[in-house]
């Protein structure tokens, strides 16, 4: 989901490095955010309770109204939220509107933990909107093909060739995620920003989500 405006499109140029921001606090789960450097789902296979799933929904149509009040049509800001981990991309024109609009959004109901990962730049065009789009879809078969892996478990988004994986996962599953999508052809960089649970968690969700 996202709030998007029509400032002139422009090719944007990647930064070598991306300053992740995470604000707030997690409880439960650990929040796992990391990089590596390369060249709807159905209820009962997504491991989120139905009550996570709604404020999902709710959290990501209200901090689209957010970010359209807070910047109008001066700004492109996309918004994910997977387990009310909020992930923020897309590009502003300053550091302070960076900022701004984390706190635009830290302020909807049920949000646990924002991390921005808003370019300061020019909006990118529709062309490089669409390949992403392309490119996410490529992903998701490349993880699909990955017999070790519940591709339904894991939201792709994908931002100027960087994909972002979000998900609740074991650290085996979020390592071997990250490896399948950074063997992907036209991935630049691929980020972590998992819930990690552990191998006993883990089967203790599975099975409720089975009854």
């Amino acid at each position: 989901m996202s709030f998007e405006s029509p400032m002139r499109p422009r090719r944007a140029l990647l930064t070598a490095a991306l300053g992740t921001s995470v604000l707030a606090g997690l409880s439960g789960c650990a929040l796992l955010v990391g990089g590596a450097m390369v060249g709807g789902t159905l209820l009962y296979t997504d491991r989120r309770t139905s009550g996570a799933q709604l404020e999902d929904e709710a959290i990501e149509l209200k901090g689209v109204r957010r970010l359209s009040e807070t910047f109008g049509e001066r700004a492109h800001v996309n918004i994910t939220s997977y387990n009310r981990v909020v992930l923020l991309t897309g590009e502003v024109p300053t550091e302070a509107d960076k900022a701004l609009a984390a706190q635009a959004v830290q302020r909807v109901e049920n949000v646990r933990t924002i991390v921005n990962e808003v370019g300061v730049m020019a909006s990118s065009s529709f062309g490089s909107r669409s390949a992403d789009t392309l490119l996410s879809g490529k992903v998701k078969t490349f993880l699909v093909d990955a017999k070790d892996l519940m591709a339904t478990a894991i939201k792709v988004v994908t931002e100027r060739r960087v994909v972002y994986l979000m998900g609740i996962v074991t650290e085996r599953e979020a390592a071997r995620a990250a490896d399948v999508a950074s063997q992907v052809s036209g991935v630049h960089k691929v980020i972590r920003v998992f819930d990690i649970v552990t191998e006993a968690e883990l089967a203790d969700i599975v099975p409720k989500q089975k009854k």
